[in-house]
């Protein structure tokens, strides 16, 4: 069996005997990044991100870029034992162009005064340009598509050409039909779409272009947004404590949600669970759970599933859990 044992350091008289910035730096993942190659117009960032790992509390007092062409941000600056930062940078791809390198300056003040530089380099292309420069879906309800329109112009070789799209999720449909080709410009217009299984949560991702370009082959674009919960369970677990064998314990599942809605199915793999499913098409709807207390004494540790008629079929899970005891006991 592996354990992990996280292990927090006190700087005291540590601190003064790394170098300058090493201790900051121990508390980044990394400090380098490459944007690789960019469409103009596109919004690229990265988050650097940090956790304090000692036992005193770490503050940020100022970033600083050494290159207009990077925009850094704080998110949470002062930093408790064990709590997380990000230090996030945005690419600045309409007023710089080219192959451009900055460094971002970290300047802490507690529990010491040093600076950590973070590495950021990338090439903005003169010849593609991409409207809008991102794939914002700003916030959607859970269960339900959405789409994002994106105008690509190409000025350079009569034969470029994108041949693929890519993403590491499968929540993503893409359309990619080129409208308009002569021996100067070429132009795409891309309809990426949000499936309806896209989980509840932020959206933070990036799709690659990938093209004919013997040099620069592929483009990020990033993709933004959130996904809304538009449905809610009350509570999300029951407990039915103790109970004698032939006992039946009645309890309630409250589940919510924006828009009216039916209840499918209510299941379990275990019979001591009797359920009455609303057949109405409502907003709220009561679930009467009842616990039947059969069989040998044992411990029972069930999920409860709700399927509605939302969006492909949300599906809520409600962990329930029952002792079966004897008199005895």
């Amino acid at each position: 069996m592996r354990c992990s044992l996280v292990v927090l350091v006190t700087l005291g008289g540590f601190g003064s005997l790394l170098p300058a910035s090493e201790w900051a730096e121990k508390m980044f993942q990394t400090t380098k990044y490459n944007f690789g190659t960019m469409a103009r117009g596109s919004k690229p960032e990265v988050a650097f991100e940090l956790s304090n790992i000692y036992k005193q509390t770490v503050h940020i007092a100022a970033v600083r870029s050494s290159c207009g062409c990077t925009i850094p941000q704080v998110v949470n600056p002062t930093l408790e034992p064990m709590e997380q930062g990000k230090i996030v940078c945005m690419f600045d791809t309409v007023s710089h162009l080219g192959q451009k390198k900055s460094v971002v300056t970290v300047t802490f003040d507690k529990p010491f005064s040093t600076e950590v530089q973070l590495s950021i380099n990338g090439y903005v292309r003169r010849d593609l340009v991409m409207k809008p420069g991102t794939v914002d879906f700003r916030v959607v309800d859970q269960g339900r598509p959405a789409e994002q329109t994106i105008q690509l112009d190409y000025a350079g070789r009569v034969d470029w050409e994108i041949i693929d799209v890519r993403s590491t999720n499968d929540y993503y449909e893409v359309d990619l039909i080129e409208t308009y080709r002569d021996e100067n410009r070429t132009s795409y217009v891309m309809h990426v779409r949000l499936k309806e299984s896209a989980p509840v949560g932020y959206l933070r991702d990036q799709l690659t272009l990938i093209t004919n370009d013997p040099k620069r082959g592929t483009i990020p674009l990033p993709v933004e947004g959130r996904v809304r919960e538009i449905i809610s369970l009350s509570p999300k677990s029951l407990s039915f404590g103790h109970v004698l064998p032939g006992t039946k314990i009645p309890k309630k599942i409250v589940v919510r949600s924006k828009r009216p809605f039916r209840i499918v199915e209510v299941t379990c793999d275990d019979d001591c669970f009797v359920f009455k499913t609303p057949s109405d098409h409502k907003k709220t709807h009561v679930i009467p759970v009842t616990f039947v207390a059969i069989g040998q004494p044992r411990r029972v540790t069930k999920r409860i599933q709700i399927e509605t008629d939302l969006g492909n079929g949300t599906v809520m899970e409600c962990l329930a859990t029952a002792t079966v005891t004897t008199p005895e006991n």
